[in-house]
């Protein structure tokens, strides 16, 4: 189903594609930054500073390959919301949900940015949902 698809339905809300699509793009941002700070701490293990005592510590370079990994997927993700895939709806979905739980273990490395990726993840669950329940 595509986006022309989902206009041509008079049960789908314009703000549900207009969701999706937004989703589409803050997947394609998302992706994209994790997939450079993933690569930051590649190749500089000093350029994050971690707080000390925090319960969780696992060494930058293993944190640099999970946020590469998961920023590529996640940007791919979002080319597929925005050519209608309905395979991207559910993986965007289940990338979100992991991409919420990296930034939340990445928090004392970067807390305002992982904050804000916390809530754009939500915000990305969210709209896919929307629009898929606006479709039943």
């Amino acid at each position: 189903m595509t986006y022309s698809d989902i206009d041509q339905r008079e049960d789908v809300s314009s703000w549900a594609v207009g969701a999706l699509a937004f989703a589409g793009s803050l997947m394609l941002i998302v992706g994209t930054f994790s997939t450079i700070a993933g690569l930051a701490a590649l190749i500089d293990d000093d350029y994050f500073v971690v707080v000390r005592g925090y319960a969780f510590d696992l060494d930058v370079t293993a944190w640099g390959w999970i946020h590469i990994v998961l920023g590529v997927a996640v940007a791919a993700t979002g080319v597929g919301l925005f050519m209608g895939s309905t395979w991207a709806g559910i993986v965007a979905m289940v990338l979100a949900v992991l991409v919420a739980i990296d930034f939340f273990f990445f928090i004392p490395y970067a807390p305002f940015w992982s904050l804000l990726v916390i809530a754009l993840s939500v915000w990305v669950i969210w709209a896919v949902t929307r629009v898929r329940a606006s479709k039943t």
